[in-house]
Protein backbone atom coordinates (compact mmCIF):
# COMPACT_ATOMS: atom_id res chain seq x y z
CA UNK A 1 0.00 0.00 0.00
CA UNK A 2 1.60 3.55 -1.07
CA UNK A 3 2.32 5.59 2.42
CA UNK A 4 -0.65 8.70 1.83
CA UNK A 5 1.98 10.86 4.23
CA UNK A 6 5.10 10.66 1.45
CA UNK A 7 4.09 13.67 -0.49
CA UNK A 8 3.52 15.87 3.26
CA UNK A 9 6.95 14.20 4.18
CA UNK A 10 8.63 15.04 0.86
CA UNK A 11 7.14 18.92 1.74
CA UNK A 12 8.69 18.90 4.83
CA UNK A 13 12.05 17.84 3.33
CA UNK A 14 11.97 20.83 1.01
CA UNK A 15 11.03 23.22 3.56
CA UNK A 16 13.74 22.19 5.10
CA UNK A 17 16.11 22.89 2.02
CA UNK A 18 14.40 25.91 1.41
CA UNK A 19 15.56 27.21 4.89
CA UNK A 20 19.11 25.94 4.56
CA UNK A 21 18.87 27.97 1.09
CA UNK A 22 17.90 31.09 2.01
CA UNK A 23 20.29 31.21 5.04
CA UNK A 24 23.22 30.55 2.43
CA UNK A 25 21.33 33.28 0.20
CA UNK A 26 21.49 35.69 3.29
CA UNK A 27 25.23 35.04 4.25
CA UNK A 28 26.18 36.41 1.27
CA UNK A 29 27.57 39.80 0.87
CA UNK A 30 28.39 41.26 -2.54
CA UNK A 31 30.92 43.89 -1.64
CA UNK A 32 33.06 43.48 -4.87
CA UNK A 33 32.96 42.16 -7.99
CA UNK A 34 35.98 39.54 -8.00
CA UNK A 35 35.61 36.04 -8.56
CA UNK A 36 34.83 34.89 -5.27
CA UNK A 37 31.33 36.84 -5.70
CA UNK A 38 30.72 35.03 -8.79
CA UNK A 39 31.22 31.64 -7.36
CA UNK A 40 28.66 32.22 -4.83
CA UNK A 41 26.23 33.30 -6.48
CA UNK A 42 26.72 30.33 -8.59
CA UNK A 43 26.98 28.04 -5.88
CA UNK A 44 23.59 29.54 -4.83
CA UNK A 45 22.20 28.56 -8.18
CA UNK A 46 23.13 25.54 -7.80
CA UNK A 47 21.14 25.25 -4.36
CA UNK A 48 18.18 26.80 -6.49
CA UNK A 49 18.09 24.52 -8.84
CA UNK A 50 18.07 21.40 -6.61
CA UNK A 51 14.88 23.36 -4.95
CA UNK A 52 13.20 22.85 -8.51
CA UNK A 53 14.08 19.60 -9.25
CA UNK A 54 13.18 18.30 -5.29
CA UNK A 55 9.59 20.35 -6.34
CA UNK A 56 9.20 18.48 -9.68
CA UNK A 57 9.75 15.25 -7.87
CA UNK A 58 7.01 15.72 -5.46
CA UNK A 59 4.58 15.77 -8.37
CA UNK A 60 5.96 12.62 -9.50
CA UNK A 61 5.29 11.59 -5.80
CA UNK A 62 1.58 13.02 -5.96
CA UNK A 63 1.42 11.20 -9.55
CA UNK A 64 1.76 8.00 -7.40
CA UNK A 65 -0.88 8.17 -5.00
CA UNK A 66 -3.98 6.43 -5.54
CA UNK A 67 -6.25 9.34 -4.92
CA UNK A 68 -9.60 11.70 -5.79
CA UNK A 69 -8.21 14.95 -7.71
CA UNK A 70 -10.13 16.99 -5.25
CA UNK A 71 -10.16 21.27 -5.78
CA UNK A 72 -8.05 20.40 -2.84
CA UNK A 73 -5.62 18.31 -3.91
CA UNK A 74 -5.14 19.89 -7.35
CA UNK A 75 -5.20 23.43 -5.18
CA UNK A 76 -1.42 21.13 -3.75
CA UNK A 77 -0.30 20.10 -7.39
CA UNK A 78 -0.46 24.23 -7.97
CA UNK A 79 1.60 25.10 -5.33
CA UNK A 80 3.59 22.33 -5.34
CA UNK A 81 4.10 23.34 -9.43
CA UNK A 82 4.72 26.98 -8.02
CA UNK A 83 7.64 26.10 -6.03
CA UNK A 84 9.39 24.80 -8.98
CA UNK A 85 8.81 27.56 -11.22
CA UNK A 86 9.67 30.36 -8.62
CA UNK A 87 13.07 28.32 -8.05
CA UNK A 88 13.52 28.02 -11.78
CA UNK A 89 13.49 31.43 -12.03
CA UNK A 90 15.64 32.22 -9.13
CA UNK A 91 17.68 30.16 -10.06
CA UNK A 92 18.29 31.90 -13.32
CA UNK A 93 18.69 35.32 -11.45
CA UNK A 94 21.28 34.05 -9.66
CA UNK A 95 22.86 33.18 -12.82
CA UNK A 96 22.80 35.87 -14.57
CA UNK A 97 24.27 37.98 -11.91
CA UNK A 98 26.91 36.05 -11.84
CA UNK A 99 27.84 36.41 -15.72
CA UNK A 100 27.34 40.12 -15.06
CA UNK A 101 29.95 40.22 -12.23
CA UNK A 102 32.14 37.75 -14.83
CA UNK A 103 31.19 39.77 -17.89
CA UNK A 104 32.55 43.16 -16.14
CA UNK A 105 35.44 41.78 -14.72
CA UNK A 106 36.96 40.84 -18.42
CA UNK A 107 36.04 44.39 -19.35
CA UNK A 108 33.25 42.90 -21.70
CA UNK A 109 30.29 45.36 -22.93
CA UNK A 110 27.02 44.93 -21.55
CA UNK A 111 25.42 48.06 -22.37
CA UNK A 112 24.01 48.96 -25.62
CA UNK A 113 26.54 51.43 -26.17
CA UNK A 114 29.15 48.89 -26.14
CA UNK A 115 30.80 50.17 -23.24
CA UNK A 116 31.17 47.82 -20.09
CA UNK A 117 29.44 48.35 -16.93
CA UNK A 118 31.83 50.24 -14.29
CA UNK A 119 32.43 47.66 -11.34
CA UNK A 120 29.29 49.78 -9.16
CA UNK A 121 26.68 49.16 -11.87
CA UNK A 122 27.53 45.35 -11.77
CA UNK A 123 27.53 44.83 -8.46
CA UNK A 124 24.16 46.70 -8.17
CA UNK A 125 22.65 45.02 -10.40
CA UNK A 126 23.72 41.59 -8.79
CA UNK A 127 22.74 42.88 -5.74
CA UNK A 128 19.31 43.46 -7.33
CA UNK A 129 18.99 40.42 -8.65
CA UNK A 130 19.84 38.84 -5.10
CA UNK A 131 17.67 40.41 -4.01
CA UNK A 132 14.39 39.36 -5.70
CA UNK A 133 16.02 35.72 -5.14
CA UNK A 134 15.22 35.97 -1.46
CA UNK A 135 12.07 37.44 -1.94
CA UNK A 136 11.22 34.64 -4.48
CA UNK A 137 12.06 32.01 -2.07
CA UNK A 138 11.45 33.82 1.30
CA UNK A 139 8.23 32.03 2.03
CA UNK A 140 9.19 28.71 0.77
CA UNK A 141 9.32 26.89 4.25
CA UNK A 142 6.26 28.61 5.63
CA UNK A 143 4.49 27.69 2.33
CA UNK A 144 5.85 24.19 1.88
CA UNK A 145 4.41 22.55 5.23
CA UNK A 146 0.61 24.76 4.91
CA UNK A 147 0.59 22.71 1.62
CA UNK A 148 2.00 19.25 3.29
CA UNK A 149 -0.99 20.00 6.06
CA UNK A 150 -3.27 20.92 3.77
CA UNK A 151 -2.90 17.24 1.68
CA UNK A 152 -2.84 15.17 4.59
CA UNK A 153 -5.91 16.94 5.98
CA UNK A 154 -7.56 16.51 3.06
CA UNK A 155 -6.48 12.94 2.70
CA UNK A 156 -7.39 12.52 6.26
CA UNK A 157 -11.39 14.41 5.27
CA UNK A 158 -11.59 11.50 2.89
CA UNK A 159 -11.05 8.85 4.96
CA UNK A 160 -7.22 7.82 4.18
CA UNK A 161 -5.15 8.13 7.16
CA UNK A 162 -1.14 7.36 7.57
CA UNK A 163 0.00 4.08 8.26
CA UNK A 164 1.69 4.62 11.39
CA UNK A 165 0.85 6.25 14.27
CA UNK A 166 2.09 10.35 14.93
CA UNK A 167 4.57 10.44 18.34
CA UNK A 168 2.76 11.38 21.80
CA UNK A 169 3.74 15.26 21.66
CA UNK A 170 2.97 17.76 24.35
CA UNK A 171 1.46 21.10 22.91
CA UNK A 172 5.03 22.59 23.37
CA UNK A 173 6.73 19.65 21.39
CA UNK A 174 3.94 20.38 18.74
CA UNK A 175 4.43 23.83 18.89
CA UNK A 176 8.17 23.56 18.31
CA UNK A 177 8.63 21.39 15.61
CA UNK A 178 5.50 23.10 13.76
CA UNK A 179 8.51 26.62 13.96
CA UNK A 180 11.59 24.46 12.96
CA UNK A 181 9.48 23.24 9.91
CA UNK A 182 8.82 26.73 9.07
CA UNK A 183 12.52 27.59 9.25
CA UNK A 184 12.30 29.57 12.51
CA UNK A 185 14.16 28.07 15.69
CA UNK A 186 18.43 29.13 15.46
CA UNK A 187 20.08 28.27 18.65
CA UNK A 188 23.32 30.93 19.95
CA UNK A 189 25.17 30.07 22.92
CA UNK A 190 22.36 27.21 23.66
CA UNK A 191 19.66 29.63 23.55
CA UNK A 192 16.97 29.28 20.95
CA UNK A 193 16.21 32.20 19.01
CA UNK A 194 12.91 32.30 17.21
CA UNK A 195 12.10 34.64 14.71
CA UNK A 196 8.29 34.34 14.90
CA UNK A 197 6.74 36.47 17.83
CA UNK A 198 3.45 33.54 18.22
CA UNK A 199 5.69 30.88 19.64
CA UNK A 200 8.08 30.44 22.51
CA UNK A 201 10.63 27.49 22.11
CA UNK A 202 12.61 26.33 25.36
CA UNK A 203 16.00 24.81 25.16
CA UNK A 204 14.77 22.19 27.06
CA UNK A 205 12.05 21.11 24.50
CA UNK A 206 14.32 21.24 21.84
CA UNK A 207 16.05 18.85 23.74
CA UNK A 208 13.66 16.58 24.32
CA UNK A 209 12.86 16.02 20.65
CA UNK A 210 16.50 15.79 19.90
CA UNK A 211 16.36 12.73 22.73
CA UNK A 212 13.72 11.03 20.59
CA UNK A 213 15.51 11.86 16.82
CA UNK A 214 13.26 14.07 15.52
CA UNK A 215 15.06 17.17 15.05
CA UNK A 216 19.09 17.43 14.65
CA UNK A 217 21.44 20.75 15.04
CA UNK A 218 23.03 21.78 11.57
CA UNK A 219 25.68 24.78 11.81
CA UNK A 220 23.92 28.12 10.72
CA UNK A 221 25.24 30.31 8.26
CA UNK A 222 23.84 33.74 9.60
CA UNK A 223 25.74 36.21 11.45
CA UNK A 224 25.05 35.72 15.18
CA UNK A 225 23.32 32.35 14.62
CA UNK A 226 25.36 29.28 15.85
CA UNK A 227 22.71 26.81 14.96
CA UNK A 228 19.87 26.24 12.75
CA UNK A 229 17.33 23.20 13.88
CA UNK A 230 15.89 21.08 11.32
CA UNK A 231 13.29 18.18 11.14
CA UNK A 232 14.93 14.57 10.59
CA UNK A 233 12.94 11.95 8.61
CA UNK A 234 11.53 10.71 11.36
CA UNK A 235 10.74 14.38 12.83
CA UNK A 236 8.94 14.82 8.91
CA UNK A 237 7.27 11.31 9.04
CA UNK A 238 6.20 12.31 12.66
CA UNK A 239 4.68 15.96 12.27
CA UNK A 240 3.01 14.65 8.58
CA UNK A 241 0.71 12.38 10.50
CA UNK A 242 -0.46 14.39 13.20
CA UNK A 243 -1.75 16.67 10.29
CA UNK A 244 -5.19 16.31 10.25
CA UNK A 245 -6.11 15.24 13.69
CA UNK A 246 -6.93 17.36 16.83
CA UNK A 247 -3.65 19.39 17.94
CA UNK A 248 -2.37 18.69 21.63
CA UNK A 249 -4.46 21.33 24.10
CA UNK A 250 -3.31 24.28 25.53
CA UNK A 251 -3.73 24.07 29.21
CA UNK A 252 -6.67 26.64 30.40
CA UNK A 253 -4.53 29.14 32.26
CA UNK A 254 -6.11 29.22 35.89
CA UNK A 255 -5.09 31.43 39.10
CA UNK A 256 -1.77 31.59 40.33
CA UNK A 257 -1.43 29.15 43.19
CA UNK A 258 -1.32 30.13 46.44
CA UNK A 259 -3.17 33.58 45.84
CA UNK A 260 -6.69 33.22 47.01
CA UNK A 261 -9.42 34.81 45.22
CA UNK A 262 -9.95 38.21 47.44
CA UNK A 263 -13.80 38.00 49.64
CA UNK A 264 -16.44 39.81 48.12
CA UNK A 265 -16.53 43.04 49.79
CA UNK A 266 -19.53 43.36 52.46
CA UNK A 267 -21.76 45.93 51.97
CA UNK A 268 -21.76 48.57 54.67
CA UNK A 269 -24.22 48.87 57.28
CA UNK A 270 -25.36 51.41 59.62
Amino acid sequence: MTNPTVPAEHLLAIAGDFTRHNDASAAIRLTSSDPAAATALNQLADLTQHLSDSALHIVDVLNEQSMHHSPTILAVYARVKQFALLTITAAEHLQIAAGILDITRAGMPIHDDGLPLTSQEALDQARSRLTLVRDLTALGAKDALATAELFVAERSRRGTRPLHQPPALSTAQDAALRAIAQGEVTITDDRPIIRSNDVRVSINTIRSLESRGLVIREPCLLRHHDERVHLTADGSRGLAASFGLPRPPVPAAGRPAGRPAAPAACPATR
